[in-house]
Parts: structure tokens; C-alpha cells; sequence
């Protein structure tokens, strides 16, 4: 009895995957070139998960499969190894996959007694190419969006780890503030200030502005809101390394320092705490 098409690519799911996992360029960087022996098991098994799903467009008694193939693709635009991998690259891939099963179907053809009409070919290529623009697609948006989501979180993460209150004795901490502030950064130094003076009991905050290349009167007008905040949980705050340059401009643009202690460097705040002793 002739195998259907369906039946002929059934049985080659694996040897689809091996043989895409052998044409891999393995100096690319990403997920592709990995060496790690549980990295290449899974993503021979991602591989061939797509094959299972893939080849069930081609059962005719099989239901639609739309939404097998749109949980596959978004396990896959979530895989870490996959968004650190550039999109060019896995798209690239999936038109590989493309091509093997172009050329598998013309191998099942060739295999064939009576040949198959053009029409059924056509059906099958245009299965194979449809499916396939659609699989990128959906994934091109998916990545892009948790490529996005990923992006935030590491920013968020680099400015809550750049606003760090350090205490120095119980009573005492600083914030060094380094490189440019703006307005979003200045938010969140704003709100981690407050919870982490609040948490630590902080009753005097040196907020050290040495490292800050420009205070503006966004910057300068986001310090006296911390430094008002801050007041309102008991905590007094002073501000240390202010460079000349920095208190030029600031009279220029009219930020008043006067009601705040000011000290020139770090150590010179943290000698007039006492809190070397």
C-alpha cells in the first residue's frame, strides 16, 4: 500500500532534525554554536517538536493545529538561549527547515509509481511555504516583544544596582550617584532613596554627586524632591562633590543650594559626621 505524504514524513521527524542540526554554522554566536551538551539536547528537541507539529498540517484528519504551533512559538520567543541569539540568525533556520522539506517532498514524489497531480504538489508546497511565513512571522513579533520585556528588566536592574544607599554606621549612609541622570533614572533613584533610607533607619544621607557629569534643573529639581522626601521619614540629607563646573551651572540656571549643607568632597561630609570615629 502507497504511504501517504503524511505517513513518508512522519516516520523522518528525527533524521529532519539531525540533519538540520549537522548543517548548523557552529561559529555563529548564540544558541546555535553551543557546546553544552543539555543546550544541544534541548534544542534538537525544540527542533523536532516543530516537526511533530509541523507534519500534522499534512493529516487530513488531523484538527487545525494553529494552536500547537502558536504555543510552540511562544516557548520558543521566551527561550533565553533563543533571545540571546540574533532574530537574522533564527530566521535563517526556519528557511533551512523550509528547504528540507521541499527537497523531502520531492524525494516522496521520485519515490512514487504513479506520480501525484500537480495540483497535489502545488497544495503541498504551498502547505510547506504558507505555514512557514506564517511561523516566522508570529515569531519575528514574539521575539521582538520579549527581546523588549528582557531589555526593561535588565535597565531596571542596572538602575536599582546604581542608586544604592550604603550605610555607613547606623545612622549614616551615602548615595553615590555616577553618570548621567534622566528623568526616568531620576525616578527611581527617587523612589529606592526613600525605601531604603526608610528600611535602614537612615538618619543622615550624603548624597555624593561627584560622579555626575550634569546637573540640570531636572536633576537639580528631582534632588530637592528626594531631599524634601526624605525629611518627611527623618532623614536629613547634605550633598558632597560638587564641582565647580556643576555649581557654575547651577547659578546660572538658579538652583539654590543654600538650604542644603554642601561639602566638596565625600570625606569632608563623612569627617563632619564624625562617622570615621
Amino acid at each position: 500500500m502507497m504511504k501517504s505524504i503524511y505517513q513518508f514524513l512522519k516516520e523522518r521527524t528525527w533524521d529532519l532534525t539531525e540533519e538540520w542540526y549537522q548543517s548548523l554554522d557552529k561559529t555563529q554566536d548564540g544558541v546555535y554554536s553551543s557546546t553544552n551538551p543539555q543546550q544541544i539536547q534541548k534544542l534538537k528537541e525544540q527542533n523536532h517538536q516543530f516537526h511533530l507539529n509541523f507534519i500534522e498540517l499534512f493529516n487530513k484528519d488531523s484538527d487545525d493545529m494553529s494552536a500547537a504551533f502558536d504555543r510552540w512559538v511562544d516557548k520558543i520567543a521566551k527561550d533565553q538561549g533563543h533571545l540571546n541569539t540574533p532574530l537574522d540568525q533564527t530566521i535563517g533556520e526556519f528557511f533551512k527547515v523550509q528547504a528540507q522539506y521541499i527537497d523531502l517532498v520531492q524525494v516522496y514524489i521520485d519515490g512514487l509509481d504513479e506520480k501525484p497531480s500537480h495540483k497535489d504538489v502545488n497544495e503541498w508546497n504551498q502547505i510547506i511555504t504558507k505555514s512557514l511565513n506564517n511561523v516566522i512571522q508570529e515569531y519575528s513579533k514574539k521575539n521582538i516583544i520579549e527581546s523588549e520585556k528582557l531589555l526593561r528588566s535588565q535597565q531596571e536592574m542596572i538602575l536599582e544596582l546604581s542608586s544604592p544607599v550604603i550605610a555607613i554606621r547606623n545612622d549614616i549612609a551615602i548615595l553615590p550617584l555616577v553618570g548621567d541622570i534622566d528623568t526616568h533614572r531620576a525616578q527611581v533613584i527617587f523612589d529606592k532613596t526613600l525605601s531604603q533610607c526608610n528600611e535602614l533607619q537612615v538618619q543622615n544621607l550624603v548624597i555624593d554627586l561627584s560622579g555626575v557629569a550634569i546637573v540640570d534643573t531636572m536633576v537639580a529639581s528631582k534632588i530637592f524632591q528626594v531631599i524634601e522626601g526624605l525629611k518627611l521619614i527623618g532623614t536629613t540629607a547634605s550633598l558632597s562633590g560638587i564641582r565647580p563646573e556643576i555649581a557654575q551651572t547651577a547659578i546660572q540656571l538658579g538652583i539654590n543650594f543654600k538650604s542644603v549643607d554642601t561639602y566638596s568632597s565625600l570625606a569632608q561630609a563623612l569627617t563632619a559626621y564624625n562617622a570615621f570615629h
